[in-house]
């Protein structure tokens, strides 16, 4: 009910669409800056699917993976400012000038947030074959491995190599970062014994756990989640630590006012839909209390805040 209340003023518009607007089919492209099977691909495929519905028009996923979202974001620039191309970014955003300094493009002034669309509690995964049961023991294998002991993560700036990056930090560890194009390529390595341990997505990791390739000892939120029910947060055993992955929704600025509204008031509308909602949940994400254009900013300004110099101690090494 708060959510549906937050939305009233985007919801009781007369129409998503202005007349010329409502003539208009062209597809729309929704950029995803990651590779395929990871949680924010999930989460643009669903939200591409549900905005489709509500606009009548296509709306198509694409892939632009590589390069911590830098290849995709540059790939959303290069597209026609026209009301045709939008983009969703996740934990990459604000780290992608921090990472890569010849980066162009400024994470809060080059993009315009829409809504934020999904909110995902990682899960720490380990090698079934690890001889450890809870986060603890854990730590204390890894204190004995070393550089020995290694960690799959993704592009630098990744959800997952952050992740990483802030446990390796709080711990004052030393294992190995070992970086693969995609989530599911290190998972595979992970579920294969040839990664020792990762901070990922339930979307990848908890069909494995269930099926026991792979062992979930804590979730990287702030607090516990029904999400990840029955298991403790590292910040339990690791104080400080707290990390979520999530998903906004951006234009850029000189976008159509009109084409922006229109998709910012579909968005709205679909996250207040009980099917899409289930639908993330099944997927392990939630929907954020308040998903609307000012909260996005808010969050986006934060997170780069938070984020940013991080990265920028890692790169410079």
């Amino acid at each position: 009910m708060r959510v549906a209340r937050r939305l009233l003023p985007f919801l009781a518009t007369p129409a998503l669409v202005t007349p010329v607007l409502a003539q208009e089919r062209r597809p729309i492209r929704l950029i995803i800056p990651v590779g395929v099977a990871g949680v924010t691909d999930v989460v643009g495929r669903i939200l591409a699917e549900a905005l489709q519905a509500q606009l009548g028009r296509p709306v198509v996923p694409e892939n632009v993976p590589g390069a911590g979202s830098t290849v995709g974001a540059q790939a959303f620039h290069r597209a026609p400012n026209d009301g045709t191309a939008y983009f969703i970014g996740t934990n990459n955003h604000p780290v992608m000038q921090a990472v890569y300094p010849s980066f162009p493009l400024n994470p809060v002034r080059d993009f315009t947030p829409l809504a934020l669309v999904g909110n995902q509690p990682f899960a720490l995964a380990v090698s079934p074959q690890l001889p450890v049961q809870d986060v603890a023991g854990l730590l204390g294998w890894l204190a004995q491995q070393g550089d020995a002991a290694n960690y799959g993560s993704t592009n630098p700036g990744a959800t997952n190599h952050m992740a990483g990056e802030l446990l390796k930090q709080l711990t004052r560890g030393s294992f190995t970062i070992v970086q693969y194009r995609t989530a599911a390529n290190a998972v595979q390595d992970l579920v294969a014994g040839r990664v020792h341990f990762t901070i990922d997505s339930p979307t990848l990791l908890a069909p494995l756990a269930r099926d026991g390739r792979v062992k979930l000892l804590a979730g990287s939120g702030p607090t516990t989640s029904a999400l990840l029910p029955g298991l403790p947060t590292l910040a339990q055993s690791v104080p400080g630590y707290a990390l979520t992955a999530w998903q906004v929704l951006f234009s850029r600025p000189g976008a159509p006012p009109e084409a922006d509204a229109m998709i910012r008031d579909a968005t709205l509308a679909a996250l207040a839909q009980e099917p899409v909602r289930q639908r993330l949940l099944t997927a392990s994400v939630e929907v954020w209390p308040d998903p609307t254009p000012a909260a996005a900013a808010r969050h986006v300004e934060a997170e780069v805040a938070r984020w940013a110099p991080i990265a920028a101690r890692i790169s410079a090494g």
